[in-house]
């Protein structure tokens, strides 16, 4: 029987024999080498490279950039002095893409931050930071597939078509609009609005990569070159319209603009740490996948701080708050074919961001199929395509289903949120292996351990610390379900715990402990549920309401808040019930 290592802090503990339990850096690639589970081969560093800027250069710089630089009602906008916000958040990533790349190197395994985690943190820090890591693939792309409706909608009002607002439009932003709720079609009292194009144009994209790597990245890498030349037109062209003065005052709201934007506009980053997920399709991931990050990073910072300075040059920064800045500015001075054009190249750079994205969340699901966290049908590999074609299909339908009702800035800011805690985790876990196996072959080696790994979690816990409390109330409550899905399914059923349950059969007291805390917790906050939603309180159902992000009013939201409730108190009675099982019946089942 394989054995199960446990980490080196308080070895004492029983529950850090449960919460630490680790697995091999050694043992996690021979497990990818099972033939059942094996992906195919096919990518270089140049594919990897097109890949990191295909995910990173999107809907961030393409949307986000004009409530930056203008602010909103409720944050204060960096004006020009963005530039410095996008080279603040690039030292931030730089220093978590060094910690990245060499973790990438020394365990080419598909799963990006949870596998490193697994080597270093232990299977449940693991599970929370896979689960953790769908707030930044799954629901980071749910925001991208709207901005890119929005980009599409207007690339067809510029052909002469529109479409229904009721067909283009989140269900929760409609439900603010008289209008739109006029105007939708309904099924008996309940209006149909869903966002259609975001959710065709997942559906397309999950298609895509079920057939293949090779072709999703041949794929993508047209997008990216088609990207890029918009891209580098706006700039050449814009760079002869700037005008100085448009770039005074610099830092109109000096360093707490630069702060509040740079945690915004970090959202314009997200994505060179997808190039890890596709280690097991490289072919020769130690020295590609720390190339293709590195270089993506480098290469879109240079174009951001480009595009910015240009961008506030050709119009003053109050006038750039629009979900389209760069065809705002291009507008402003008569070069509407130019912004015909960069809308153009809005939805290709949205689609590119699209496609990687949702290569690397199944990919996430499959490593942790495989480690038994989740049910096995995850790790299923298709026997033609040879890709992860169950995890990628139900990762499309999991973004097509919310991208057709979520609002987007409710995607992006629990987007930022849950990638920034991932950075800081894998951080930590190069600080932990340096010091556990300070002789294993690194092929890749982040300089300056541990002050680069801590200056990436200080840089980040500081980009967290700008962000609302009600986007830390939502990520709070995803982390809680997370562990309830990991107490009533993964718990019992990874690979370390049905091998090591024999010979430590305490292993599953631990985990009646846990579930008896989680039961009781969800036992009280179904009574806080129910009183809210039955009592019809006001205040409170509003903020539940917003924490919870349903999109329904009056009696809608009341009744909502009493399901969730309900769903709270059978769940609780559950892991009550499981908790007082008989210690051995998984040892019975198995």
């Amino acid at each position: 029987m394989t054995s199960v290592r446990l980490a080196q802090w308080n070895p004492h503990s029983l529950m850090s024999a449960f919460l630490f339990r680790t697995k091999s850096p050694d043992r996690l690639q021979r497990e990818a080498e099972e033939p059942r589970h094996r992906l195919n081969r096919t990518l270089g560093a140049v594919d990897l490279t097109a890949l990191g800027i295909g995910a990173i250069i999107g809907a961030g710089i393409f949307a986000t950039t004009g409530s930056a630089v203008a602010g909103t009602a409720d944050r204060p906008g960096a004006g020009p002095a963005l530039i410095f916000s996008y080279l603040l958040t690039a030292v931030a990533c730089g220093f978590c893409a060094l910690c990245y790349a060499e973790f990438a190197s020394m365990i080419p395994v598909s799963g990006s931050a949870y596998t490193y985690a697994y080597a270093t943190l232990g299977e449940l820090i693991a599970w929370i930071i896979g689960w953790d890591l769908i707030i930044e693939y799954a629901v980071g792309n749910v925001a991208v597939a709207v901005s890119w409706s929005g980009y599409f909608k207007e690339l067809l009002r510029g052909f002469g078509t529109e479409l229904p607002v009721w067909l283009t439009t989140d269900y929760r932003t409609a439900h603010k609009s008289a209008e739109i709720l006029a105007n939708a079609p309904h099924l008996g009292p309940v209006p149909i609005i869903v966002n259609l194009p975001a959710v065709l144009i997942v559906a397309l994209i999950t298609f895509l990569l079920i057939i293949g790597i090779k072709e999703s990245a041949r794929f993508n890498s047209t997008l990216v070159v088609i990207k890029l030349a918009v891209v580098f037109a706006f700039i050449a062209v814009g760079a002869f319209y700037v005008r100085p003065d448009n770039w005074h005052p610099f830092a109109p709201n000096g360093w707490r603009g630069v702060a509040t934007g740079a945690a915004l506009i970090f959202f314009a980053y997200i994505g060179f740490d997808a190039v890890s997920t596709t280690a097991e399709e490289c072919r020769n991931p130690q020295r590609d996948i720390p190339i293709g990050m590195i270089a993506s990073l480098i290469v879109c910072t240079v174009l951001y701080v480009l595009i910015t300075a240009v961008l506030t040059g050709i119009l003053p920064y109050t006038q750039l708050g629009t979900a389209e800045p760069l065809a705002t500015a291009l507008n402003s001075i008569g070069l509407n074919w130019t912004a015909g054009i960069v809308s153009f190249g809005a939805v290709i750079s949205m689609t590119a961001v699209l496609l990687v994205f949702q290569l690397g969340q199944p990919r996430i699901f499959f490593a942790m199929s495989r480690d038994g966290l989740l049910p096995s049908a995850f790790a299923a590999v298709h026997p033609r395509f040879r890709t992860p074609h169950v995890t990628t299909l139900l990762t499309g339908v999991f973004v097509a289903a919310f991208a057709g009702f979520m609002d987007i800035n409710e995607a992006v800011e629990l987007t930022n949120i849950g990638t920034l805690f991932a950075f800081i985790l894998v951080a930590l876990g190069v600080i932990i292996l340096r010091f556990r196996e300070p002789n294993r072959t690194r092929p890749f080696l982040c300089p300056g351990v541990p002050y680069v790994p801590l200056l990436g979690i200080l840089s980040c816990g500081f980009l967290m610390a700008q962000l609302p409390l009600l986007t830390w109330a939502r990520f709070l409550i995803w982390l809680f379900i997370g562990l309830v899905i990991y107490f009533l399914y993964g718990a019992e059923s990874s690979r370390l715990f049905r091998e090591s349950i024999l010979s430590r059969p305490d292993l599953l007291k631990q985990v009646h402990t846990w579930r008896n805390g989680i039961g009781i917790a969800l036992l009280a906050a179904s009574a806080l549920l129910l009183y809210s939603g039955l009592m019809k309180n006001g205040e409170l159902s509003d903020n539940i309401g917003g924490a919870l992000a349903i999109p329904f009013s009056g009696d809608l939201l009341h009744h909502s808040i009493v399901l969730v409730g309900g769903v709270n108190f059978v769940l609780g009675l559950v892991f009550l019930r499981k908790a007082r099982s008989r210690e051995f019946s998984v040892i019975n089942r198995r």
